[in-house]
């Protein structure tokens, strides 16, 4: 089992008849869901696949192909494909803000001001 802090093994109990079902980790899985959120992260950061399994080598001493970085991607591609694909709106409000910030005297001490821009549109 690979996990974020390294591989571990396990031992799943055995039955007769192969009843026995697992509810933390289910039934060949080999990766926890804390290292396929990383790899997620990561690749939605625009790291390549290579540079997601040097981190992961790095960071957690886990090694991790890149085949299995592309299969942890390619089940989030649907939802990728589907929010590519919304329908968008005709006009979005768009609100650009600035601020320049001065020192002035007000009663005999240095205070900082800042005056401010704000554009719309």
């Amino acid at each position: 089992m690979k996990t974020k802090f390294g591989n571990t093994d396990l031992q799943v109990p055995r039955d007769r008849n192969g009843e026995y079902e697992p509810h933390i980790i289910k039934k060949y899985e080999t990766t926890v869901n804390g290292v396929e959120d990383q790899i997620i992260a990561l690749y939605s950061k625009g790291m390549s696949t290579r540079d997601i399994e040097d981190h992961m080598k790095d960071l957690y001493g886990i090694d991790v192909s890149p085949t299995l970085v592309s299969k942890v991607t390619d089940k989030i591609m649907p939802s990728i494909i589907e929010w590519q694909s919304r329908p968008l709106d005709r006009v979005y409000p768009i609100v650009f803000l600035d601020a320049i910030h001065f020192k002035v005297r007000k009663e005999n001490r240095i205070i900082s001001k800042a005056a401010y821009s704000v554009l719309g549109h």
